[in-house]
């Protein structure tokens, strides 16, 4: 008997084409970030940053984000924990507002800045716990403003 087919790793997509895989990225993108974050971020593309902010929508969210093993969550999980252990502190105050957005609570987010104060120290927990404090307020302040 053949051994079962291994899951292949590479391209979740492998029959899109770039235009596909940039137009799922800036969907995604818009959804988990906010279409106010997007148009920003596109407003300030240059000719010199256009070829980045091409390939993290084409990869980071036409790829990895669009991805089916993982729900936006759990992503948003993971992604605010390795943003504190980089100390990649202006991704991590967009990716609190990303995760509120993608359905985790303020609890569910407490709860990840205490693990990581286990797993990734004190000191970048309580910088963490400050900036997600003030990206949840700000993210409550929009949602009530749209209401």
């Amino acid at each position: 008997m053949p051994p079962p087919e291994r899951p292949r790793l590479g391209r979740s997509h492998p029959d899109r084409t770039q235009a596909q895989a940039h137009d799922d990225g800036m969907t995604v993108r818009r959804a988990v970030l906010g279409d106010a974050h997007v148009e920003s971020a596109e407003a300030r593309r240059s000719e010199f940053t256009s070829d980045f902010q091409d390939l993290i929508t084409r990869y980071a969210w036409g790829e990895i984000w669009t991805r089916p093993g993982l729900e936006h969550r759990t992503r948003s999980a993971v992604t605010l924990t390795a943003l504190i252990a980089n100390g990649h502190w202006d991704e991590f105050a967009m990716h609190v507002r990303a995760a509120r957005r993608n359905g985790l609570t303020t609890q569910e987010i407490q709860e990840i800045l205490l693990q990581s104060a286990i797993y990734l120290g004190v000191p970048s927990a309580n910088h963490a716990f400050a900036i997600a404090q003030e990206q949840i307020a700000r993210f409550e302040q929009e949602e009530g403003d749209r209401s």
